[in-house]
């Protein structure tokens, strides 16, 4: 199997760096628009497959933790080159569903309220500021700058697995309202 190797150039981060600021604007844009298009029901399913992507990206970060420590890079590289997918995957469901339908109220109370808020808000806020990292990371990797990837990895690794996981919590947490 052919590894794929990007050059690594300057321009390169300056366009991570647009890139990490564009798509965090980007969705907030989207996500603030008041008319809802209409595609269609198919959308109402969305927030399931969110929730499997999660799941599903979560386990891949694990395996790729796992490979990168028994020193096994190709299975490293495929699994986290698959977390990165799936998380474009899911930035699209994303959108999709969110433009589509209104946004869906948490209707749990007493100790588990204020349990979904904390992890909902921190989800958010760790799920803009990972994109800087991630893309990093990536680059890094495919660039093969070990250090710099390592550098990336210390704090992308955690704060995305921290995502991924808080998102399946809370989506399991929110699931029961979905209409």
């Amino acid at each position: 199997m052919a590894t794929l190797i990007i050059e690594k150039k300057p321009k390169y981060e300056r366009i991570i760096n647009i890139l990490a600021i564009a798509i965090p604007l980007a969705v907030a844009v989207l996500l603030g628009i008041r008319q809802k298009i209409d595609l269609g029901t198919w959308t109402k399913m969305l927030p399931h497959v969110i929730g499997m992507i999660n799941t599903l990206t979560s386990v891949l970060l694990i395996a790729g933790f796992y490979f990168i420590k028994q020193g096994n890079v190709a299975g490293h590289r495929r699994s986290m080159t698959a977390a990165f997918l799936l998380g474009s995957v899911f930035l699209v469901c994303y959108i999709l569903y969110h433009v589509s339908n209104e946004a869906t109220p948490y209707g749990g109370q007493g100790f588990f309220r204020p349990v979904y808020y904390f992890l909902l808000i921190s989800h958010i806020v760790l799920s803009i500021v990972v994109v800087w990292f991630v893309l990093r990371a990536i680059y890094f990797g495919y660039t093969n700058d070990i250090l710099q990837h390592r550098k990336a990895v210390k704090w992308a690794m955690p704060i995305w697995l921290y995502v991924s996981v808080s998102g399946v919590i809370v989506y399991l947490m929110i699931s029961p309202y979905y209409v």
